[in-house]
């Protein structure tokens, strides 16, 4: 992983942590969560706090994501949420940190001001062990605690208040009032404290999670659906009345499922065109024909000429693959009749010719499926699908590997917001 940590393509874009006060903090926040505090003098860290070097030293790469559920944070600044999430189980989990950033703005830039915020984002159940566990969690709550417990006697401060209200006798408990003064002595009036966060609980819609091999769960107005391997604990058993199950293993359903709720741009030349989206899947096809022919070869030669003279050279090898000429011929169809008629396309290859719906709210867990279903596109797979890169990148030969970073540098991480938008559709605001 060497390559990848020089070109930032792993671990990149972190908070470098190296004032003693904000170590010390983030020592608080690890004793809170019963965990061992850091010798380092230094670190790095995501959006949720987690730290590469951190979890080295622990030996445990889950010590904020135990048991993979109820994922844990620590914010040290606000300048965490335009950072990445390395290391997560959840692909929302960057989207619900930067909800809670957002709608809390004001209580954590005045808090970590002087302290430290750490906590868990809680689901509905404290283990993942069927498809009905990832099923059941409708929401999240932020369970936010400080290092001096401020927010902690707020929030008791704040249900003592609300029982008072609600309660009609609630004025008679002596007990009550006197500890809601003397909890007022300490966090003064949570109705105008920023100290106190004021949103804590949000939906957990789309998502993606890394349990049983990688599970999709898609939802719409009257029906969730669910795309996993079949072998997963609950598939088509858990709410069938109100969950649609499909086989990751199943391309033309799942192809069907993505185009009929509106998720898919299908080939037309109006985006096919001005993205050269279809170009670049041709040449990843190449390139994954030239590997399979040769995982030792040099790729550095590797530029437009050395391609175009493996195909012809290769034409046999190129023909059986197919990817290469069906790409090549959809360009033509596109660029003639300008659209293509994709039921007459073979099911499994329907991916090469799709992205996600830019004004889609799902279109970045969209493209990582597709990243999922076109795996020789390792551009795409990285933008969308990181782990399946690393995963898919650790199998690759040495030589092959630098091609990768050297193709990743020299173009994604050029220009990410230019690159997306071109390819992809997706705007420069929207969340990587």
């Amino acid at each position: 992983m060497n390559r990848l940590l020089e070109a930032e393509l792993i671990y990149g874009r972190l908070l470098a942590v190296t004032e003693p006060h904000l170590v010390a903090r983030y020592n608080k926040a690890l004793s809170g969560f019963g965990l061992k505090p850091t010798a380092l003098a230094e670190f790095d860290i995501d959006m949720t706090g987690f730290s590469p070097q951190v979890a080295d030293e622990l030996g445990d790469k889950d010590y904020l994501d135990p048991n993979r559920v109820n994922r844990r944070f620590v914010i040290l600044t606000p300048e965490q949420e335009s950072l990445p999430v390395v290391h997560t189980s959840f692909s929302n989990t960057a989207g619900l940190m930067h909800e809670f950033f957002r709608a809390n703005a004001r209580a954590i830039n005045a808090v970590t001001i002087k302290d430290a915020l750490y906590g868990e984002i809680e689901d509905s159940v404290a283990t993942v062990e069927s498809l009905e566990d990832l099923l059941s969690i409708n929401e999240v709550q932020f369970r936010v605690l400080s290092a001096e417990d401020v927010l902690g006697k707020a929030a008791e401060l704040r249900r003592l208040s609300d029982r008072l209200q609600s309660e009609p006798d609630a004025w008679r408990d002596d007990a009550l009032l006197n500890r809601m003064v003397e909890l007022a002595k300490l966090t003064g009036d949570i109705r105008q404290n920023v100290l106190v966060p004021d949103k804590l609980v949000f939906r957990h819609d789309a998502f993606w999670a890394n349990h049983f091999g990688g599970t999709y769960v898609f939802v719409d107005d009257k029906i969730t659906t669910v795309i996993s391997d079949p072998s997963a604990p609950g598939f088509r058993r858990s709410r069938p009345w109100q969950v649609s199950y499909i086989s990751i293993k199943d391309p033309a359903q799942i192809f069907d499922f993505l185009t009929k709720t509106g998720r898919v741009e299908l080939p037309r030349a109006s985006w096919v065109e001005s993205s050269g989206l279809l170009a670049h899947r041709a040449e990843m096809a190449a390139l994954a024909v030239a590997y399979a022919a040769d995982p030792a070869m040099d790729f550095s030669k590797v530029d437009a000429v050395w391609l175009q003279t493996f195909l012809h050279r290769n034409a046999e090898r190129v023909a059986a693959d197919g990817s290469y000429p069906f790409l090549q011929e959809m360009i033509r169809a596109v660029g003639v009749s300008g659209s293509i008629r994709i039921d007459d396309v073979e099911a499994a290859k329907r991916f090469l010719l799709v992205r996600a719906r830019p004004d889609h709210a799902d279109q970045w867990l969209t493209n990582r499926l597709i990243s999922q279903m076109t795996p020789m596109d390792f551009v795409s797979r990285f933008i969308f699908d990181k782990q399946g890169f690393y995963d898919a990148y650790e199998g690759f030969s040495d030589g092959f590997r630098e091609f990768v970073v050297s193709r990743l540098s020299q173009t994604y991480l050029q220009d990410k917001a230019g690159f997306r938008k071109r390819l992809y559709g997706i705007g420069e605001d929207d969340n990587a």
